[in-house]
């Protein structure tokens, strides 16, 4: 990957301070972060909510540059709500929910990704990934997670009951040790190489040129994605708008391309120019040109380390499921080793951390790959079948579902999860075992807001109205068996979900029963 960085808004810059560890003595941490990106800091603000005491290291002083993660799906703002900053970054972020797919100068098709009404986000925001590390950091410090920037991890050893970290720091070094210890430091990860660990996967061979562009633009706040459009004639574009005026092209290269050579502002403005047209001024903020790696690393837990992220898995940017993916594992785990380190949990929860995050993982950069495959196809045949899709999807709605320009991030469905606990009762709707919680009005807010971090309960009432006894140690939220939140749930009256820390669905029954919502609960915990 090559960058190069034009005029920009100024970052804030984070001080250095000499830690207490300096004066020779070795202390212990119950949870160590390595990376203050979204997924680093989503995850410690996450543990730091639900009472573990964090240490989160960071290389740098400040936030990334350029828009990088700039897509946030639905359900990463679901879960950044959750942390605290959700409403700073749809404030800030470009709404968007439609998106449009050309072929040459014609439509081919349009797309809305949330046609129904009663949700409390949109299908996805555009924001630059500096904005959301802002935000995050704040919320962290606002916390009292110890952030201590300027501190480059420098190797680690398995203690078989915890890990010893080295770090370098302008100061000088030190060593502690910590219980578990958290790799979110991308995919340059210093802990997966020094404990050399590699990724396994695909390596494609097209290059492709992003650039951040501030300019005054017409262009509506929609996903715009040609193939062979007449400014860049036999390759692919993408537009996005975002924050400030900031608009982010993708433009693909070809394998050929020489990465310093394209990065340099002579060959990036014309390509820019070429696209927007003669008569709108603009500057380049950021530029970077990447090929592109759908890949991950065979394990994502090796001892008391896990990897998150970047650092356990790659893919390309089309389809917005490097970051969204790489936050959803933050929320998987958090929760998972805050009950292990308060003594709620059994071994088998943090065993399921691979066992339902890898899935993930694998859909995505299954998704990605075809993706890929589908824009720069290598041979004959496959370029074949990407022009005839291509047109007859003008005239034909079947054609449009082999059209692929990335098909955007959806939230995990952990099938076949062992914390869930299998149906005894056939259900109706889009929701099922292992769903993320679909969000609804509820009262005077939105259901999502009454699934805060610990487990929970919805009961739909009968006639009278009257809650069940007995609801145990879950949350208990009841509803009447009419509505959208009915709708959407299934809510026949009786019915009963449960939902894990993450919100995501662990159990559902057609009546309330004390003992298997107990029951649920242990399994959930990986106590059964």
């Amino acid at each position: 990957m090559q960058e190069a960085t034009g005029p920009s808004r100024v970052h804030p810059v984070y001080p250095f301070r000499k830690p207490a560890d300096l004066d020779g003595r070795e202390r212990h941490y119950p949870v160590c972060v390595v990376g203050a990106g979204p997924v680093g800091l989503a995850a410690a603000i996450d543990l730091r909510l639900r009472g573990a005491d964090v240490l989160l290291v960071d290389e740098d002083d400040t936030v990334s540059a350029g828009s990088r993660l700039i897509c946030l799906a639905k359900r990463t703002l679901e879960i950044l709500a959750r942390l605290g900053v959700g409403p700073e970054l749809a404030a800030k972020g470009v709404v968007w929910n439609r998106g449009k797919v050309f072929h040459g100068e014609e439509l081919v098709y349009a797309f809305d990704l949330l046609p129904e009404e009663g949700h409390r986000w949109p299908a996805f925001i555009n924001i630059q990934q500096y904005y959301v590390e802002e935000y995050l950091v704040d919320r962290a410090r606002s916390l009292g997670v110890d952030l201590r920037w300027k501190t480059r991890l420098v190797g680690t050893e398995d203690l078989g009951d915890g890990v010893r970290v080295r770090v370098s720091t302008p100061a000088g070094g030190y060593s502690f040790t910590c219980d578990w210890l958290l790799a979110c430091d991308g995919v340059r990860s210093t802990v997966r190489d020094g404990m050399d660990l590699r990724f396994r996967g695909r390596s494609f061979p097209d290059r492709f040129l992003i650039a951040d562009v501030r300019m005054k633009a017409a262009f509506p706040a929609e996903r715009r994605f040609w193939f062979d459009p007449p400014f860049h004639a036999g390759r692919s574009a993408l537009l996005h708008k975002q924050p400030d005026d900031i608009w982010r092209i993708d433009l693909q290269l070809g394998p050929d391309a020489d990465p310093d050579e394209e990065a340099r502002p002579e060959r990036v403005l014309p390509r820019i120019r070429a696209m927007i047209g003669p008569d709108t001024p603009f500057d380049l903020e950021w530029v970077s040109v990447y090929t592109f790696r759908c890949r991950r690393l065979e394990r994502f837990r090796h001892g008391r380390t896990f990897f998150l992220g970047d650092a356990a898995h790659q893919v390309s940017p089309f389809g917005a499921r490097g970051g969204n993916g790489g936050i959803q594992d933050a929320d998987n785990l958090a929760w998972k080793l805050a009950e292990t380190i308060a003594g709620r949990a059994g071994a088998a929860l943090l065993d399921s951390y691979e066992a339902e995050r890898i899935p993930a993982a694998d859909e995505n950069i299954l998704n990605s790959s075809r993706s890929t495959d589908f824009m720069t196809p290598v041979v004959g045949a496959a370029e074949a079948f990407r022009d005839a899709a291509l047109s007859l999807s003008r005239r034909h709605a079947f054609a449009r579902s082999f059209v692929n320009s990335g098909r955007l991030s959806t939230p995990a469905l952990l099938a076949g999860s062992p914390l869930s606990t299998p149906d005894c009762a056939d259900f109706e709707g889009p929701m099922r075992q292992g769903a993320a919680a679909a969000d609804a009005p509820f009262g005077d807010g939105w259901w999502l807001d009454r699934l805060d971090g610990g487990f929970a309960l919805l009961h739909f009432t009968g006639r009278d109205g009257q809650p069940p006894a007995g609801p145990g140690e879950a949350a208990l939220h009841c509803a009447k068996p009419d509505g959208l939140l009915a709708s959407r749930y299934d809510g026949r009256p009786g019915t009963t979900w449960l939902f894990r820390p993450d919100q995501h669905v662990a159990a559902r029954w057609r009546s309330f029963d004390p003992a298997l919502v107990g029951a649920a609960v242990d399994r959930a915990r990986g106590r059964s």
